[in-house]
């Protein structure tokens, strides 16, 4: 019996060991069940015998060849209906969405559009005339939403990828409910063409898929907005790390995570923020209270008429076509006027303002992905109050123009069957950073796949690709700029973090530099057939954009050339004008500068 496929890494072996396309997704739709309330529309066969006859060549451009993905029911797809779960809504693209056309181009194959809480109004699951979603765990439970479809087919492993939206938390509600990773991008750095909107200004396109370099090489694939789309959040890319400006990475926490103790998530959270720690994070509790009155303004605020611009039509015309809650949710957008509107952008900025502060404090926050799972019954009583508190974390994200990434956790002690999620959130243009930090943090926590597929295989886990991140340059430092020397600072000042603890190749010789202050040493090249020493360098990733300030604090004789590491790669690194070196003592034999300054003073090495 041939083993399932669960991750890409999984259908590009069976593809490696000669397997073919129309065999394998043929199979795969034969056992999509029609019953299963996870997809509204399911691939016909002509529909893929369309795919896999344009599918392009498989080779290094088409990393996704023959893997099949689900697409949510409001992102089009053409030859398939679009109906964001309202068949009165139902329309027939003639072009696929621009995220889905490069995935495609990619080639990977649609199987199916997934059900959605209507007009991706909701992080339940349950608001769709095509039937509830039930969690994958325990179906008593919310699968989450509005991306509930896409989450719970990768979730089941029937397939590896699935694009969600996220406005309020979409993207990443779903994902910590069922064990999965929910990438969502910073608002405006990824297509929306061809997404039919909750609110056009926040929307982004998301990723479910069972591992961060899953999730990151479909991103990967599909970012960047069409050059003629229009953008309400522009963030540029930052540096591919998280930190950098301090000694530690500083994660900020709740205070009080609200986290629901019948499920055990309280201590859950304890056990998630003691990984980080482990990982070298240091923890700073904060109060969320700004982030709190801001998210009130996604529902509370003038950006529910944002959605009611959407079916304003449709609900005029014909509101009994609307699930009863969307429709009183959205019903509210009526009663707001532009004076409303513009004070409630106000508002924003005056918050947007004050809680820029926060990121002179921490580099990112760590938080539960959702604080509690309600039962379907839970929300069939009470379904707006349930529905909120899944939003204590999420609804202000997008408002800011932060980027955010949903991880697995762990598998609560006690009676829970349900998992527990956290989320990473960052300012805009750090996807790639979290993206970094993601694959430590999931190897630290070695749980199942999905809902309990089996263990991740380190195949799972190779890096294909990653998101666009700010450029870098990697620089050697030798002396005073070394960890814990007088000099570092201006390093830490710019961001860097440390790329390696290694050595020059055995062509080099260094100098002690006399009334250098702070002291420095002189490193310098020996010429050809002339004995060197290899010398002790500590190389660290700087963004680009912060050579230049690095420049015009290094004084003379030293200044910024190329250096030879050990490994036989060059590098930018500190090097110093060949007259400063004469008369200069001569250090080499000591390997180091810090090996020298230890001999000379005493100090620990």
């Amino acid at each position: 019996m041939t083993q399932p496929l669960h991750t890409i890494a999984d259908w590009q072996a069976a593809y490696a060991g000669g397997a073919e396309p129309n065999t394998l997704l043929t199979a795969l739709l034969a056992r999509l069940d029609a019953a299963d309330t996870a997809w509204i529309h399911r691939c016909t066969p002509e529909q893929l015998a369309a795919q896999l006859a344009a599918l392009p060549p498989r080779g290094p451009a088409t990393p996704l060849w023959g893997v099949p993905l689900a697409v949510k029911d409001n992102i089009d797809v053409a030859g398939m209906p679009t109906t964001a779960a309202c068949p009165a809504f139902t329309f027939q693209p003639e072009h696929s969405a621009t995220a889905v056309q490069r995935l495609q181009a990619a080639g990977a194959i649609v199987v199916g559009k997934t059900n959605l809480d209507q007009f991706a109004t909701g992080l339940v699951g349950t608001r769709s005339p095509y039937g509830e979603v039930p969690n994958t765990f325990d179906a008593r439970f919310v699968s989450g939403g509005s991306s509930s479809g896409s989450a719970s087919v990768v979730a089941r492993g029937l397939v590896p990828l699935a694009l969600g939206t996220d406005t309020a938390g979409s993207g990443r509600v779903p994902a910590g409910l069922n064990n999965l990773v929910g990438l969502k991008p910073t608002p405006g750095s990824v297509p929306m063409r061809g997404v039919l909107p909750a609110c056009r200004t926040l929307d982004v396109v998301s990723v479910f898929a069972l591992t961060v370099a899953d999730a990151a090489l479909a991103w990967s694939i599909f970012e960047g907005a069409e050059a003629d789309e229009p953008r309400f959040n522009v963030a540029a890319p930052r540096p591919p790390w998280l930190g950098g400006t301090r000694p530690a990475l500083r994660l900020g926490v709740p205070h009080e995570s609200g986290c629901d103790a019948a499920l055990g998530w309280p201590a859950a959270f304890e056990q998630a923020q003691a990984r980080a720690a482990e990982l070298g994070a240091e923890l700073v509790p904060l109060d969320f209270a700004p982030l709190f009155e801001l998210a009130r303004l996604l529902y509370d605020g003038p950006w529910v008429a944002e959605r009611l611009s959407v079916v304003d039509t449709l609900l005029a015309s014909n509101p009994a076509a609307l699930d009863p809650t969307v429709a009183s949710i959205i019903g509210k957008g009526l009663g707001v006027d532009a004076v409303a509107a513009f004070r409630g952008r106000y508002r924003l900025e005056t918050l947007r303002v004050q809680l820029q502060t926060l990121w002179q404090q921490v580099d990112a926050l760590l938080v539960p992905t959702a604080p509690t799972c309600p039962t379907r019954a839970a929300v069939a009583a009470e379904p707006v109050l349930r529905n909120s508190e899944l939003g204590r974390y999420t609804n202000f994200v997008n408002l800011l123009g932060w980027s955010a990434l949903a991880l697995p956790s762990c598998m609560p002690a006690g009676a829970s069957p349900l998992p527990f999620g956290v989320t990473l959130i960052a300012p805009g243009g750090a996807d790639a950073a979290l993206v970094d930090f993601g694959l430590r943090w999931e190897t630290a926590a070695r749980l199942p796949l999905g809902a309990h597929l089996r263990d991740a295989y380190a195949a799972d886990r190779a890096v294909q690709a990653l998101p666009r991140a700010e450029p870098t340059l990697l620089l050697a430092v030798v002396g005073a700029h070394l960890q814990g020397l007088p000099l570092h600072g201006q390093l830490l000042e710019r961001g860097a973090r440390l790329h390696a603890r290694t050595q020059t190749t055995a062509r080099y010789r260094l100098h002690a530099l006399p009334g250098s202050v702070p002291p420095k040493p002189g490193l310098a090249r020996t010429p050809d057939g002339e004995p060197g020493h290899a010398i002790a360098v500590e190389v660290y990733e700087l963004p680009q954009a912060t050579i230049g300030s690095l420049l015009e604090l290094i004084p003379p004789p030293l200044g910024l050339g190329n250096v030879e590491l050990a490994d036989g790669r060059w590098v930018k690194g500190f090097i110093c004008e060949g007259a400063a070196l004469r008369g200069a003592p001569d250090i080499s034999h000591h390997g180091g500068w810090r090996a020298f300054v230890a001999s000379t003073s005493g100090a620990t090495a």
